[in-house]
């Protein structure tokens, strides 16, 4: 582009640039590129406060990115794993806290027996649904059963108590009917 002093790209006398003409680098210092949208981003505590929350969501994301299960998991995921996985439900209560009620369709195996229980699944790629009373000893015999190569293996979270709570069934054990008492004169 021509300027007004014989087409240079620099007035020789002013030393300002041609119109049109890029200047080489902008000086984000000088007074004419304070804008604040330039200030906001040259800023060294606004590149902090970016850094520190992309590392927070990062923190939070990455149970989801991984696919790792902290609390173990709902009735309500229990019941799909059963359904649509063909999930089996252990049930590593005692036999008496078994007896009292336990989800139905569920195999009673105590964590006493736990490491050589004919009754735990053949196949090992299928879902696992660990519970008891509360989801404590659960917690123990899903760790347990990963180790032996049940990589599916989960919690059902808050135990009997929370699958009681949500209202779904319970199979309950009879008892041998007890012998009444009469009183004879």
């Amino acid at each position: 582009m021509r300027h007004a002093c014989g087409g240079a790209t620099r007035c020789g006398k002013k030393g300002l640039p041609a119109r049109g003409a890029r200047p080489a680098s902008y000086n984000l210092r000088s007074p004419r590129f304070r804008t604040p949208a330039l200030t906001f981003f040259t800023d060294p505590s606004v590149w902090i406060a970016i850094v520190a929350a992309a590392v927070s969501g990062g923190l939070l994301l990455w149970p989801t990115i991984t696919g790792a299960r902290t609390g173990g998991i709902s009735p309500a995921e229990a019941v799909r794993l059963m359904n649509r996985e063909k999930a089996s439900v252990i049930d590593v209560s005692e036999p008496g806290e078994y007896a009292a009620g336990h989800i139905v369709g569920s195999r009673n195996v105590p964590m006493s027996r736990l490491e050589v229980a004919p009754e735990l699944p053949k196949n090992k790629t299928l879902p696992v649904v660990l519970v008891c009373a509360s989801g404590k000893r659960a917690a123990a015999a899903a760790k347990a059963l990963q180790a032996k190569g049940y990589a599916k293996a989960v919690v059902l979270a808050g135990g009997m108590t929370a699958w009681k709570a949500a209202n779904m069934p319970v199979e309950v054990v009879a008892s041998a009917p007890r012998p009444s008492r009469s009183t004879s004169p």
